[in-house]
């Protein structure tokens, strides 16, 4: 099925269901028996929390109350107080309101650094390029703290054709996918006239856009969109199918341009619009594919109370409710979902006496730290506290406090080999270390 390359976003409301959520959720103290590390202040705390906020205003629920996840105690009891084993190293600073990191793929152990202005930057053999990849600071709207250049996501076949995708808010506001090509003479240079638009959503208000730009284990590209903003989600548009906002969205680009819709997306045959692939989110910012198993973490940034992580296994169908705006977490929010419903529940959630906004990390399957394979790691943009996930022999998901302080996490990210970086929105980025 072909799409046009504007999508016209129907914004009234559908009836459906949905739950998301987002704290840490620790059953238990121990992690992984082999896992230490530093929980000593790393930076100076943050002092601002511009990106990507959660929405503070007061609400009532009327919504059927579902249980609640066990909340993190003592996840940290039997760690060093020095922690001796790991550490975040610096690998460059100076960058202006860093937003994502990224590789592409390409053999060249190059990483790619997001400014939220408009600028991805590389940084090669250790060493901040001192010219920018891709300037688009002329198109891209920031007057929103939660605007900019957000998202991207290098082609699978990036040393073959060029390509990359980024996700970026225009000088309306509004929602820009779209495809760019590297120049052909210069590999650190793209070339900011080959901009081709996939897609492009209207945004009612400023904040909740989403932002991220990835390409999953079966080759199709996946977005995330934020509800459209203001609080509350007003206008319903994470349990409405007629509205891409408030979704996961996933479509083939290798087919037909601008895109094909994948014969097994949930609503390819009707019933919704055929590009969502998960619904029911408030502001999916980060999202990531264990790139080992293929399994979809979803860290959904939460309203006034709750943050979570939200899991899709690989070989999902589709279809997923996570439940926003039913649900802030596992905590009813707002209405009564109808008779028959079905969420899926966050694997992990923690509430604002801990952070403010969730930031979604990786499943760690690195070398270099081999006690730490199989780890989800993800963090507070507020507070700069990062945990560690992980399921169970028994099924059971535990969570567990690694860092604190690490500055304004708004992004993590992966190099070639699988290592874990982490994006401080004050302009430093790091990499994770063996102290």
């Amino acid at each position: 099925m072909r799409r046009s390359s504007t999508i016209l976003v129907l914004l009234f409301l559908a009836a459906c269901s949905g739950v998301p959520l987002e704290t840490p959720l620790a059953t238990d103290s121990t992690l992984n028996s082999q896992v230490r590390a530093t929980v000593t202040p790393l930076l100076a705390s943050p002092t601002s929390t511009s990106l990507p906020p959660t929405d503070i205003s007061s609400t009532t629920s009327a919504a059927t109350a579902t249980p609640a996840l066990v909340p993190p105690t003592g996840q940290i009891a039997n760690l060093p107080p020095d922690g001796t084993l790991f550490t975040w190293k610096s690998v460059a600073s100076g960058l202006t309101k860093p937003v994502g990191l990224t590789n592409a793929g390409d053999g060249s152990k190059r990483v790619f650094v997001i400014e939220q202005s408009g600028i991805i930057r590389i940084i090669q053999d250790g060493v901040l390029v001192p010219d920018p990849f891709l300037d688009i600071r002329n198109r891209t709207g920031s007057e929103g703290s939660e605007q900019g250049l957000l998202g991207l996501a290098f082609h699978p076949n990036y040393a073959q054709n060029g390509y990359f995708y980024v996700n970026y808010t225009d000088l309306n506001g509004d929602t820009i996918i779209a495809r760019f090509q590297v120049s052909p003479d210069n590999p650190n240079l793209a070339d900011p006239n080959s901009e081709y638009q996939l897609i492009q959503i209207d945004q009612p208000y400023a904040n909740h856009n989403g932002g991220e730009v990835a390409f999953g284990p079966d080759g199709y590209l996946y977005l995330g969109l934020g509800d459209g903003g203001s609080a509350g989600d007003p206008q319903g548009n994470g349990q409405s199918l007629a509205t891409l906002l408030g979704k996961i969205l996933r479509v083939d680009i290798d087919q037909d341009e601008p895109y094909t819709i994948p014969s097994d997306n949930p609503f390819a045959n009707g019933g919704g619009q055929p590009e969502i692939w998960a619904y029911g989110l408030r502001n999916p910012w980060r999202f990531s594919f264990d790139r080992q198993t293929g399994n979809l973490y979803i860290a959904d940034v939460g309203q006034n109370a709750w943050e979570e992580i939200n899991f899709l296994p690989s070989g999902s169908m589709g279809g997923t409710n996570f439940g926003w705006n039913f649900f802030e977490g596992s905590h009813p929010y707002q209405g009564i979902p109808q008779a028959g419903a079905s969420f899926a529940p966050p694997i992990a959630e923690y509430a604002h006496d801990q952070g403010c906004s969730v930031t979604g990390g990786y499943v760690y399957r690195g070398s270099l730290l081999p006690e730490l394979q199989g780890i989800y790691f993800y963090g507070d943009y507020c507070t700069g506290t990062v945990w560690g996930l992980q399921q169970s022999e028994a099924g059971q998901w535990q969570s567990m406090e690694l860092f604190k302080n690490t500055g304004r996490i708004s992004s993590f990210g992966e190099d070639e080999a699988g290592e874990l970086y982490l994006v401080d929105h004050s302009g430093n980025i790091f990499i994770l270390s063996r102290r």
